[in-house]
């Protein structure tokens, strides 16, 4: 009998135990990224700019080139990286609660400057790494550690929508929102992953895949439950899909 391998560890995901939650997506995540990563051979011109967060440790399980930033400072990293090295290939890898609050202004002025770098952003609606605070994209009603009670519009405003927010923003190229919290939606990411680093090879400009991500431990579910959820609740709130994609336009 023949057997045939549908599955294994990709080539640039190290051999350690994840440190993530059980259910947690930056797991998943980190999987598409070297398989990405490795499929467009990228492994010796790529470099990842993951700030602090729960992915603060990305380093250790992903086997590409790395620099820290300070909390929201990713995209003036990248760019800083990018000037002095055109060719190498550049991305961020944020949490909401870097990308959404503090990062804010170095995302919206590097997209503004057309910089050539890419961003994948991890939505999960809190803030993973600190204890569950409320973020910026946290959800009217959704309970946090600092919004036991749901949060209220007419206290902490409405949950911001980076992608939308980008969207209009002229130096931004494509810009996806997608989720890991199922076979069909992984495959879609792994695509959009790609499609926004090839942006970022042909030079054209700013992209940025945003990934809605379960995070059981804050939201004080079990892994299956918080998968169903990011289908029940955050969807409706983030809908998945190709927010911006001015690709063929831009090489016309």
């Amino acid at each position: 009998m023949t057997i045939k391998t549908v599955y294994k560890r990709p080539k640039l995901l190290k051999e350690r135990l994840f440190h993530y939650c059980p259910g947690c997506g930056h797991s998943v995540i980190h999987k598409l990224l070297c398989e990405v990563i490795d499929e467009m051979n990228l492994k010796e011109r790529i470099v990842c700019i993951p700030p602090p967060g729960c992915s603060v440790f990305a380093y250790n399980y992903l086997d590409i080139d790395m620099a820290e930033s300070a909390h929201g400072r990713g995209a003036a990293v990248a760019t800083g990286i990018k000037r002095v090295s055109p060719e190498t290939i550049v991305f961020t890898y944020q949490g909401d609660g870097d990308l959404s609050a503090i990062g804010t202004a170095e995302t919206i002025h590097a997209a503004n400057r057309e910089e050539k770098i890419t961003a994948i952003f991890v939505n999960n609606a809190v803030y993973g790494m600190t204890g569950g605070q409320m973020a910026p994209t946290t959800m009217i009603g959704q309970k946090t550690t600092t919004s036991p009670y749901g949060r209220e519009v007419n206290k902490e405003g409405y949950p911001l929508k980076m992608s939308e927010i980008l969207s209009v923003v002229e130096g931004t190229v494509y810009i996806e929102r997608t989720a890991v919290n199922s076979p069909k939606n992984i495959k879609k990411t792994k695509k959009a992953i790609s499609k926004a680093f090839q942006v970022q090879i042909d030079n054209l400009g700013f992209s940025m895949v945003e990934i809605l991500s379960p995070c059981p431990t804050n939201w004080k579910m079990s892994p299956i439950e918080s998968w169903h959820w990011v289908d029940k609740e955050m969807v409706k709130e983030f809908p998945l899909g190709v927010i911006k994609d001015r690709i063929k336009v831009k090489k016309c």
